[in-house]
């Protein structure tokens, strides 16, 4: 059987959507004359991402099966020297499972989109966008190299900026794309630097010949420093997935993200692009092993965002927020997982979590179009009865979450709790700690937002604000504004994605768990250094397969901690209501904490940005105006002109003003001399 992929078949994985993108954005919209209309955008989008699927299982059955590879290049853009800058894709184990779920996930999201947009006016414009949205997504995680994943990179940043902020006349949507622009832009400078360090030391931009000189590039040390090269390199690196995949502290832009349109929160930033850090730091798990300054830093920083995100879920009230920083939180879980040099476990933990996360963000907004475009939590309950699918689907994707035994997220969250705990850097301790205290914090808030949401007391008929709508452009996306607001179950486009997203938040990590983990399947994509990083031997010391991976969980420290979560919402919000007040009125300052998101808003805007604006506008002011213009470029012609203006002085015209001086002048030199005897 063959053992290579073609490059033909391969080109239209991403080609498909962008084709889709194109015709729905220019033929479906203003700027193209609208000349075609709602059903042939979504259909022509859906299409190009449906072959793009179809073409992802291809390829995956044959690296499965085949064990085929592709790493070519396709078409050189240019030559600077030595440096080559390339379009070219790189086929293995990560690259196949990675197509597969951006395109099945994406697929889920444009069907939900048909019932969950259908009264917007930007329908054709937002299907060209999450089409325009998978293209990127599918050139990063495709790449063999550095430049097109920058590329890739870029263009999902852009496209979520044009999401985010897709009600444009909306103000609260126009500040929260301009906040994850400006904070990605941060992290990009990260990240972009690490990139110039390998261009500027390993002299190419391809994965391949950057790994077969890393070696090297360890032995080097940062200019004027005793810095370890790679060190400095992997954590720039890092900054830019501290940025892309909302790691402390630059996640701030993510939980305001939630202002843009439902699928977008499910497309982007819970399965997809959030995970493009955690994917390209996998890849580059053989620069990454070699430093394990780096890796510390890595896990210092998703240790404190799997913990910290998760106490502020505990207290939002909107749905979409909650699920928000519940995506921060195993973000933060993923993160450590690569600290520990656990790349195939984040990685698996990515897959599992895109699956179970977009079917909880899709289910929030089943829910939110279920009681008329409500989004607080306090103003639901009861609505088990309304909307059966729904619910159903929800408790799957809050038991995936919670890491309940048998479900897809039970295998990759507990791989990563006992995968660290066999870890020896310096920082493992506390990155044990954390991602065990977050095992009872993540059930807690989801299952408090569970039982609010679908249980106790109904309370939609009580909301003060029955008619709020999520967007500026109309009410309710035309259900119900004319008659009681009585919940009902969403459109079958709606929960037909519901259902398809939650078999495989059940079933996939079961099935994948041993391949993924230990077996072939990264053979050749991800690297581990076993002799200095041995969690991954001991992980696979400690597995005797899923079954009783799950059944030993019974008594595992993990599952008890989840019950106990699960088991005080219960109680907090369905048997004793009033304790949640009672205990907020007793700790108000640790709840000012947290309601301010640990001030880090205020820090940003107080301190940072204006820090930023002083130091720009004295550099302005004092550097531009002051220096350059007023000393150097203003100063030398006021210095010429004002020696002009003395000398002009001295030539009068006048002899005896000359004769004058002439005489000034012998005296002043007969009282030299006479002075000098």
């Amino acid at each position: 059987m063959s053992q290579t992929l073609s490059a033909s078949t391969l080109v239209w994985v991403p080609l498909a959507p962008l084709a889709g993108s194109i015709i729905a954005g220019v033929l479906g919209t203003k700027f193209g004359g609208n000349r075609i209309g709602r059903n042939a955008s979504h259909s022509i989008t859906i299409l190009g991402v449906l072959v793009a699927f179809l073409l992802s299982v291809s390829t995956l059955l044959s690296v499965l099966q085949d064990g085929a590879r592709f790493n070519e290049t396709l078409y050189t853009w240019m030559q600077v020297g030595s440096i080559k800058m390339e379009i070219g894709f790189l086929v293995d184990g990560l690259t196949a499972m990675m197509m597969c779920v951006v395109t099945f996930v994406s697929l889920m999201v444009h069907l939900y989109t048909i019932g969950y947009m259908h009264e917007d006016e930007g329908y054709n414009r937002f299907f060209s966008y999450i089409s325009l949205f998978t293209f990127s997504m599918l050139m990063l995680v495709m790449s063999n190299n550095l430049l097109q994943l920058f590329f890739g990179w870029e263009a999902v940043g852009l496209v979520s900026y044009l999401l985010i902020g897709f009600w444009f006349n909306k103000p609260t949507a126009i500040f929260a794309n301009m906040k994850a622009f400006l904070v990605n832009r941060v992290g990009d400078f990260g990240f972009i630097l690490g990139i110039g360090l390998i261009v500027a030391f390993a002299g190419t931009l391809n994965y391949a010949e950057v790994f077969a000189k890393s070696e090297a590039l360890h032995a080097m040390v940062f200019p004027g420093t005793q810095w370890e090269l790679l060190t400095v390199t992997c954590i720039c690196l890092f900054i830019g997935a501290m940025g892309k995949s909302a790691q402390f502290p630059l996640h701030v832009w993510l939980p305001d993200s939630m202002e843009g349109p439902t699928p977008i929160s499910a497309l982007i930033h819970a399965a997809t692009m959030v995970t493009a850090g955690i994917f390209m730091v996998s890849r580059m798990s053989p620069l990454f092993e070699l430093s394990d300054t780096a890796l510390n830093f890595v896990l210092v920083i998703g240790s404190i965002t799997a913990l910290f995100m998760g106490f502020l879920g505990i207290i939002q009230n909107d749905i979409k927020r909650v699920v928000a920083y519940s995506t921060l939180s195993q973000l933060g879980y993923m993160t450590v997982a690569l600290g520990a040099s656990a790349y195939s476990v984040a990685v698996f933990h990515l897959m599992t979590h895109a699956f179970f996360k977009a079917l909880l963000f899709l289910g929030a907004g089943s829910v939110i179009m279920g009681v008329h475009h409500n989004q607080d939590i306090r103003w639901m309950g009861g609505l088990r009865k309304y909307m059966p699918i729904t619910w159903i689907t929800s408790l799957v994707g809050s038991l995936a979450l919670i890491g309940t035994p048998f479900f897809a997220g039970f295998y990759s969250k507990d791989s990563i709790i006992d995968v660290v705990s066999e870890s020896h850097l310096p920082a493992a301790g506390f990155a044990s700690f954390a991602v065990l205290a977050g095992v009872f914090v993540t059930a807690f808030y989801s299952f408090r937002m569970y039982f609010l949401v679908f249980h106790g007391k109904e309370r939609f008929d009580q909301n003060p604000d029955a008619h709020h709508d999520d967007h500026h452009a109309h009410d309710d996306h035309g259900h119900g504004h004319g008659h009681a607001l009585v919940p009902h179950e969403s459109p079958w486009v709606v929960w037909v994605p519901l259902v398809l997203l939650a078999i495989p938040s059940v079933i996939i990590g079961y099935l994948t768990i041993e391949p993924m983990l230990f077996g072939d399947f990264f053979k050749g994509a991800i690297f581990v250094d076993l002799e200095r990083h041995a969690g991954m031997e001991e992980l696979a010391k400690a597995f005797h397969g899923p079954t009783e991976m799950a059944l030993h969980a019974l008594t595992s420290l993990p599952l008890w901690l989840a019950i106990a979560g699960v088991a005080s919402s219960y109680y907090m919000y369905m048997i004793n209501p009033a304790l949640p007040a009672a205990i907020k009125r007793n700790v108000m300052p640790i709840f000012n904490l947290l309601e301010n998101k640990y001030y880090m808003d205020w820090i940003n805007e107080n301190i940072l940005a204006r820090g930023a604006r002083a130091l720009g506008t004295g550099l302005w002011k004092g550097g531009d105006q002051a220096i350059i213009d007023g000393a150097i470029v203003n100063g030398s012609w006021k210095l010429v002109a004002w020696i002009a203006g003395g000398a002009r002085k001295l030539q009068t015209g006048y002899l005896y003003h000359y004769a004058l001086v002439m005489m000034m002048g012998i005296f002043v030199l007969m009282t030299y001399f006479v002075w000098l005897k």
